[in-house]
């Protein structure tokens, strides 16, 4: 693996977690293979490409058959083991293929927000050195290839750019179409030598944190099925589901249990490209779906269908919602309409989902707690010289165990774990006496709208640039739908006025992502600040939620 591709993963840590039970040499090829041996005539996509309008339906064998051209066609293309390998895709079948091409070759998956554009895409690509870029066409009316074109000169390290419905050179499907030549059996002998190791890096995933810079999370296969094991046994899933992801693939969520997880039961997964919740139940009717994992406002829209549609959704046996606190009258609603259960869960990029409530727990829970801690994970709430607080005390969330992250790529210095293992989740939080916790807030200052991490200090930074700004705070402003929206709090230079218009417009000129923008523009006086000349933001979350009513 390249030098630069280095994980914080200690020998004591990886003895640990073996002599635990909690990893083993495992990978998600190791599933792959026994599915392509035993069953490849069942099905494992169904996808609905919304731009095309085509549908696709693929079984593990017609899978396995394009995900082995398309790595041969990396190699091709020069991509070496331990290479980084990016895309920018919705949820579609090529997703899932490449990131198992990707591993066939020992390559490392870098799947990148559809959301993104050239202002943090340039960042990401130019951190992980990617060496091929895969891009659609266009997707929701942007032109995705365009954008990727126009980055090339700023990215040395990116050799190839691939279009998913282009034309030429860079059409994706030259790799899977059977234009290449392909010989299978120095395939096989290639994939043999480059498997990877359960403990090598596969996964970078970016986040959105507290320093203005995405994270590149790195996980391996034992942090990432570490995970998916205790998760599957929870839940009592098996290869009878039907998996439907509509969450993005190129979040955490969407990609272990959108793309990870469906392999490892033998199940089929449903993609949902763009979210419509008619169109989900049209799915669910269809393909006879029995779970599905989605953020709060995904459930509220569905469970609002529901009520004019419950036959439709007869088969939903479980609806994990994560990403926010699901509202009591939302999980009420949910739980007598959509006749599933409502299972919440709390988790990160860094870990995956670390809680989730039981099959069997009282309806109230979902909506009173976040869960309690997954096998193999460990949970303390601790004040801020790290002593352990006693039940139902607010302090700070720490999190121990096997599907913790192994650091954030080329920052060694943010891993953010002590010497005994503890990760600082930057989440506050309450934990009962049976264990279960409630997230109360956040150490760090991020905004989650809809599920999606918004950076505020890079927001922050942008709109100082702006010449009629002499400060600005932005803060979450609470939303019924979306957990929270932006409101940018902003103290005029003398003379100077701003519009909510005026600013946003700014913002776009520096490409900064849509779902970044603040929605709200509150102009003062002066910031409310503590003796020592700190803003007080919580003083502002106040005054934005008396402003939005």
């Amino acid at each position: 693996m390249p030098a630069t591709i280095q994980s914080m993963l200690t020998p004591e840590r990886a003895q640990a977690m073996r002599a635990a039970g909690l990893w083993d040499e495992r990978t998600v090829l190791d599933d792959f293979d026994r599915l392509l041996a035993m069953t490849p005539d069942r099905l494992a996509i169904v996808d609905h490409n919304s731009m095309t309008g085509q549908a696709s339906r693929l079984t593990y064998g017609e899978l396995g058959r394009r995900v082995e051209r398309i790595a041969a066609g990396l190699v091709a293309l020069g991509v070496g083991q331990g290479d980084v390998v990016s895309w920018q895709l919705p949820n579609w079948w090529e997703f899932a293929a490449l990131h198992l091409a990707a591993m066939r070759i020992g390559a490392i998956s870098n799947p990148l927000m559809p959301i993104f554009r050239e202002r943090e895409l340039r960042f990401m690509l130019k951190l992980s050195g990617a060496k091929v870029l895969v891009m659609p066409r266009s997707f929701r009316g942007f032109d995705h290839a365009g954008m990727a074109r126009g980055m090339r000169a700023d990215l040395p390290d990116l050799a190839h750019v691939l279009v998913v419905g282009g034309e030429g050179a860079e059409a994706f499907e030259a790799l899977h179409d059977g234009r290449r030549p392909h010989d299978a059996a120095a395939a096989a002998a290639l994939f043999a030598q480059r498997r990877p190791a359960s403990d090598d890096v596969i996964e970078v995933l970016y986040t959105s944190g507290t320093t203005g810079e995405p994270k590149g999370v790195m996980h391996s296969s034992n942090t990432l099925i570490s995970n998916l094991v205790p998760y599957i046994r929870r839940l009592g899933l098996s290869g009878d589901d039907v998996v439907l992801m509509a969450s993005p693939l190129a979040h955490q969520t969407g990609f272990l249990y959108g793309v990870v997880m469906p392999v490892l039961l033998g199940a089929p997964v449903i993609l949902q490209d763009i979210w419509n919740a008619g169109r989900a139940a049209d799915n669910i009717k269809a393909e006879g779906v029995t779970f599905t994992m989605a953020s709060t406002p995904f459930l509220a829209d569905l469970t609002a269908v529901a009520e004019e549609r419950r036959p439709d959704l007869a088969s939903l046996r479980i609806f994990l919602s994560a990403g926010a606190p699901i509202p009591s009258a939302v999980a009420r609603r949910a739980t007598d309409n959509l006749g599933a259960t409502i299972v919440s869960a709390w988790g990160m990029t860094e870990n995956g989902a670390a809680t989730t409530t039981l099959l069997d727990d009282p309806p109230a829970r979902a909506c009173e707690t976040d869960g309690r801690a997954m096998e193999g994970i460990e949970l303390r709430v601790v004040d801020d010289a790290g002593q352990v607080l006693p039940a139902g005390a607010e302090g700070r969330l720490h999190l121990r165990g096997c599907s913790n992250f192994l650091g954030y790529l080329k920052r060694p210095e943010l891993y953010g774990v002590d010497a005994d293992g503890w990760f600082d989740t930057g989440d506050l939080a309450r934990m009962d006496a049976e264990g279960y916790i409630r997230i109360t807030g956040r150490t760090k200052d991020v905004i989650i709208r809809g599920g999606e991490n918004v950076p505020v200090v890079e927001v922050e930074g942008l709109i100082y640039q702006h010449p009629a700004v002499a400060e600005v705070a932005v803060v979450g402003m609470p939303d019924a739908r979306l957990g929270e929206r932006a409101c940018a709090f902003v103290v005029p230079r003398p003379g100077a006025a701003l519009t909510l218009a005026e600013l946003v417009a700014f913002l776009e000129t520096h490409k900064l992502t849509r779902n970044y923008l603040p929605e709200r523009l509150e102009v003062v006086d002066a910031m409310p600040r503590t003796p020592s000349g700190k803003i007080q933001k919580f003083r502002l979350r106040d005054m934005a939620r008396e402003a939005g009513g």
